[in-house]
């Protein structure tokens, strides 16, 4: 799943590591770059040709955007894969906006009908939700969503630490068939923002409806006017509609619930004793949830009450590794294969295993026996350093799984230090039967959302290798889904405001990929 994005954008004491790089301007509106930008290389590699990669889309959810335009995972089932083009590496050219003097990381990506982008950006004020030119990057509308409790906890009790360990306030959104942007902000309020450009040629937002969530969340949560509260605050990490238009959400206490638009009728259970910090993934037989226990398959009763239609615990290990923010699972569910074969299509995550983390594959019917359910435990990564915060890619039948073992935050990797990385690509056998590895790379993509242009078979990376003389250098990465090759990589920028920090990578409709970094969103399009 993306995780901590954003998050590095309020701490204060991330700017003295930007002053230590010294960074220098790049230009007005740009991200700076840090010393040592000229000294590595700008472009590695060579264009590459389309290849398209047959198979079938997952299906398109009636209540969200059109597939890759609707949010971080880019359609419901959490696929990260894309129908059009990324850049081929043809010249490709960089562009970058800063969005705030300090912080400003936008993260989650999504395209209305116009292709604009919609998008909600970090800022040691709050977050902000923002229309973007696609083209300029250049702000065509702002909203002002309120601060979250763990910043004022990190700046009061400088305990930077718990803003790293925040998935909520707004970061999980999702664009919705009518170009409204989706979120539960810090109030534990389900908001849906609508945008549309008056008569003088000005865009705004508006908030088209608002649900209190806080009858059924509690929310003594630490304020500017609450330093020491006594109660219990349980942010609401993300939202996604289910097929008959339902909003549910998910706190980071366990609790799972829904807000039937119509009627505003909100519904919920808690599983006791369980966390969930990632997000959550929809199709038409149900909504897959993993919490840091078990994996989870929900219905809605008649009246929207959330009901378990099966639960599957896994190996969470013993303790929470560098490069992951709890103790389980670090992937947002993805579902894949049909649903209408035997076993109903399957559903993967990783586990959080001690010495190797597995990926894991199960039948998703709900008339699986438990003993049936597991189709493959892979194990990835070299023993002892195995972990990955961010969702799996899967087409077909075939999954991709990065290693994020060693980062924790943007000043992980400073003064040229990177983490040990690798890719994986596995398949489910045709039969059902297993799974096996199709290949192994060494990319270092240290904490990225990495997805699948279908349209041209290249995987796109945020990559950082070490470097002796401590530049810290980000390039955007193009990987051939059918080898491992690298085809290309293209230069984005220095030092750590180029970090992603755990945003990902997003297809732009036009070509464009996106990443947000620590000071706002870099843009890499061919020119050629």
């Amino acid at each position: 799943m993306f995780r901590r994005a954003l998050n590095c954008a309020v701490v204060p004491a991330l700017a003295v590591a930007a002053a230590l790089t010294g960074a220098v301007p790049a230009r007005a509106d740009g991200i700076p770059n840090a010393p040592g930008h000229r000294l590595v290389s700008q472009y590695d590699g060579a264009p590459a040709t389309a290849a398209p990669v047959p198979g079938q889309a997952p299906p398109q959810h009636p209540f969200l955007a059109p597939s890759g335009r609707s949010g971080m995972h880019a359609d419901a089932a959490g696929s990260a894969t894309y129908p059009w083009s990324g850049p081929l590496g043809r010249n490709p050219r960089v562009t970058s906006r800063k969005i705030a003097a300090l912080g400003g990381e936008c993260a989650t990506a999504t395209f209305d009908s116009g292709g604009r982008l919609v998008t909600v950006c970090g800022t040691f004020a709050g977050f902000e939700v923002k229309l973007l030119d696609p083209r300029t990057l250049d702000t065509l509308a702002e909203y002002a969503l309120p601060q979250r409790s763990s910043t004022v906890e990190a700046v009061t009790r400088l305990d930077f630490s718990k803003i790293f360990k925040d998935t909520s306030g707004g970061a999980y959104f999702y664009l919705d068939d009518q170009d409204r942007a989706v979120l539960a902000d810090s109030r534990q309020h389900v908001l849906r923002l609508a945008h549309a450009q008056g008569p003088d040629g000005t865009w705004s937002f508006t908030v088209a409806d608002d649900w209190d969530l806080t009858g059924v969340v509690p929310h003594d949560c630490i304020g500017w006017t609450n330093l020491w509260p006594s109660g219990t605050c349980d942010p609401v990490t993300s939202v996604m509609p289910d097929w008959q238009g339902r909003i549910w959400w998910v706190t980071r206490l366990g609790r799972v619930g829904t807000v039937d638009p119509r009627t505003s009728a909100i519904r919920s259970v808690q599983l006791t004793g369980e966390e969930i910090q990632n997000s959550f993934s929809v199709a038409e037989d149900g909504v897959s949830i993993v919490t840091d226990h078990a994996l989870y398959s929900f219905a809605a009763t008649p009246d929207g009450t959330p009901r378990v239609q099966w639960r599957q615990t896994y190996d969470r290990g013993t303790g929470t590794k560098p490069g992951s923010v709890n103790q389980g699972s670090g992937t947002t569910p993805d579902l894949f294969g049909d649903p209408a074969a035997p076993g109903g299509g399957y559903v993967a995550i990783t586990d959080n295993a001690d010495d190797r983390m597995n990926v894991l594959v199960f039948r998703r019917g709900r008339d699986v026996a438990d003993g049936d359910r597991l189709v493959c435990r892979v194990p990835v990564f070299g023993a002892g350093a195995s972990t990955t915060d961010n969702s799996l890619i899967s087409w077909g039948n075939s999954l991709v799984v990065e290693n994020n073992y060693g980062y924790e935050n943007v000043t992980s990797l400073l003064l040229g230090k990177s983490v040990v990385g690798g890719v994986t690509r596995i398949d489910v056998r045709p039969d059902g039967s297993g799974c096996d590895t199709v290949w192994e790379s060494a990319i270092r993509s240290p904490s990225t959302v990495p997805k699948l242009s279908t349209a041209n078979g290249l995987l796109y990376f945020y990559e950082k290798e070490p470097n002796v003389w401590g530049i810290d250098a980000w390039y955007l990465t193009a990987v051939d889904f059918r080898t491992g090759e690298r085809r290309w990589r293209r230069l984005t920028g220095t030092g750590p405001l180029y970090d992603n920090n755990w945003a990902p990578i997003t297809l732009g409709p036009d070509g464009t990929a996106y990443v947000g970094v620590f000071n706002g969103i870099v843009a890499v399009r061919d020119d050629g």
